[in-house]
């Protein structure tokens, strides 16, 4: 197998801390290719699913929809940005803005997850509501 080929069979879920109902595949990283400045994640979330308030200090984030539907919610600059998400949509997550993701279709949601700089489920990089 070559070694920067990912495929999403070879790569083992988790759950990430502060989502429900998400099995996440981490499909580039430091760990599998070497990656230094950047990961990009899988995430399967079911119906229900989501992610609840937190935000990633220095780091930005941006999630392509593959399938299903989501709401979202992003504060910036004093205020609070709300929007559905559609397959073939991107949102992006500012560094340290407070974000939600909530799955809203009947169906699960498959969606590309793109940290920069890399986040690995580092507690220390991630802030949620006092």
């Amino acid at each position: 197998m070559p070694r920067y080929l990912i495929r999403e069979q070879d790569v083992p879920g988790y759950s990430p801390a502060n989502h429900h109902g998400t099995v996440n595949r981490r499909l580039v990283s430091r760990a599998n290719v070497g990656a230094r400045h950047m990961e990009v994640v899988l995430g399967t979330l079911e119906k229900g699913g989501g992610a609840l308030p937190h935000a990633h200090p220095g780091m930005e984030q941006a999630c392509y929809l593959l399938e299903g539907t989501a709401e979202v919610e992003v504060e910036s600059e004093g205020r609070t940005e709300r929007f559905a998400m559609q397959a073939g949509d991107t949102c992006f997550f500012p560094e340290d803005c407070m974000h939600v993701f909530r799955v809203t279709s009947d169906t699960p949601v498959r969606l590309l997850v793109i940290y920069s700089p890399p986040y690995g489920e580092d507690p220390a990089r991630v802030r949620r509501p006092a």
